[in-house]
């Protein structure tokens, strides 16, 4: 835990006004889920990626998705080598810990269907090959939500890999003159130093496993799904995969808090962000300006918080 600090001050050196964002990508991390960034161009993901990957130790690679971008991109392909008379494994982008895969909605369809299959494997397969992923291994995958020519949307079955849709949105008044008096002559990205490494990453994220979660937050967590499913202007409610993920940001909330149990405000804290984009809405919705966030708090309102036993 001692990291956990020390790690959020580096990024906020390049990533300013965005503290939030900053403590949901780290919880993502130790919950050993990936990040999917849904904003406008400009606001600094990639500088938010970059940084992370300078803190945390890791290495870092970046895919920029257009339409001919091809799975082989991603995963990595065979070439025949005439000296060996083999053929050898040429690594794609996903060969690394922390990949930025930029415009995820830019590309066909089967070039997300080979991202979305690493992620959740931890490892690819070239011709019957499987060749294992770096650990730890996080996508942070952006998707711009205006500008809809030439996207391929990822459909509610490849949103649900994402433990959480997170927005960085536009920097308040105050931070955009910061940004603009730190980079009149300097690039803050340079002055992010290295906190930690990939395999003290990895015994963070096993003492988030570690963090104590009670029934009466399980059975929280349930009735919030439960409750999901029951709202009339929801097609399809919270999936037994996104329950997993609810509980694992919960710990990871406890835990960048500095405690050894999950409370029911941690479950509060992340909940949008891991179920708003798990949830289908109606046509009807948007025809009464009814939004995924309006559903959310209703859900949150109708589950009566539990009361642990001190």
């Amino acid at each position: 835990m001692e990291h956990v600090a020390g790690i959020v001050n580096e990024i906020k050196k390049a990533v300013i006004g965005k503290d939030e964002i900053i403590e949901k990508v780290l919880m993502a991390i130790l919950a050993r889920g990936h990040v999917l960034l849904e904003d406008i161009p400009g606001v600094g993901k990639t500088t938010l990626a970059i940084a992370f990957s300078k803190a945390l130790g890791l290495t870092y690679k970046r895919i920029q998705f257009t339409p001919d971008t091809l799975p082989s991109d991603v995963t990595g392909f065979s070439m025949y080598d005439k000296g060996s008379d083999t053929f050898v494994y040429k690594s794609g982008a996903a060969m690394t810990n922390l990949l930025l895969a930029d415009e995820i909605n830019r590309t066909s369809s089967k070039t997300q269907s080979s991202l979305l299959e690493i992620m959740e494997e931890g490892n690819v397969t070239v011709d019957g090959q499987t060749y294992e992923l770096p650990k730890p291994f996080v996508v942070i995958s952006t998707q711009n939500p205006i500008g809809f020519a030439g996207t391929q949307m990822l459909p509610e079955s490849q949103l649900d890999r994402f433990i959480v849709r997170l927005s960085m949105g536009y920097p308040d008044f105050r931070s955009q003159i910061d940004i603009l008096r730190d980079r009149q002559k300097e690039q803050p990205l340079d002055f992010v130093s290295q906190v930690t490494n990939g395999a003290e990453i990895l015994t963070m994220q096993a003492q988030t496993d570690d963090i104590y979660i009670s029934d009466e937050i399980l059975e929280y967590i349930t009735a919030l799904a439960e409750e999901s499913r029951k709202q009339e202007m929801v097609a399809l409610g919270i999936s037994p995969r996104g329950i997993l993920a609810v509980s694992r940001m919960a710990k990871a909330s406890a835990y960048l808090a500095g405690r050894d149990h999950v409370l029911p405000e941690d479950v509060i804290d992340i909940f949008s962000d891991v179920c708003g984009h798990r949830l289908l809405l109606k046509a009807k919705s948007k025809i009464a300006g009814v939004t995924e966030q309006d559903i959310i708090r209703k859900i949150i309102q109708n589950v009566k918080n539990p009361v642990l036993e001190s």
